[in-house]
């Protein structure tokens, strides 16, 4: 996709499962996370980003394969990073923006700091969330302090 698109039109697509499969990489995945944490409480956001990534990958015939489809650790864990940045460095006007203020957060492989590869590749893993083995993820002190109804 060479256009830009705005949030709401991209959270709506998504939504919809509509998003293209050639275009629904880890930024995508990770703009999803903080739209979604700007609306949402994190258990709330965290449903509906796996509800939302299963549809999408339903409407695209993604099969559920050991190493293709749904990864609750992987979608859990980014989720806990996206809201750790939010909480400490807060929102911004856009999920691009977001995202080109906080580029550690397009790195994909960052997980690798905190999960060993046996764990983050096992089955239970791919299932369920299941806590680091080489480090915890790091929680932020701060809340999200966002007011009803605030969006970046």
């Amino acid at each position: 996709m060479t256009e830009p698109i705005d949030d709401e039109d991209f959270l709506r697509r998504f939504e919809a499962a509509t998003w293209p499969l050639e275009d629904w990489h880890h930024r995508q995945h990770i703009k999803v996370a903080y739209l979604y944490l700007l609306r949402y409480p994190f258990e709330t956001a965290v449903v509906h980003m796996r509800e939302k990534i299963k549809a999408l990958n339903i409407a695209h015939h993604v099969p559920e394969l050991p190493t293709r489809g749904y990864h609750e650790t992987m979608t859990q864990a980014w989720m806990h990073l996206v809201y750790l940045t939010l909480c400490e460095y807060g929102p911004a006007e856009s999920a691009d923006e977001f995202l080109e203020q906080n580029p550690q957060l397009v790195e994909k492989k960052v997980l690798r700091l905190f999960y060993s590869r046996d764990l983050f590749m096992s089955g239970t893993a791919k299932g369920e969330f299941v806590e680091p083995d080489l480090s915890p993820l790091p929680r932020s002190r701060k809340r999200l302090g966002l007011s009803p109804g605030q969006t970046a």
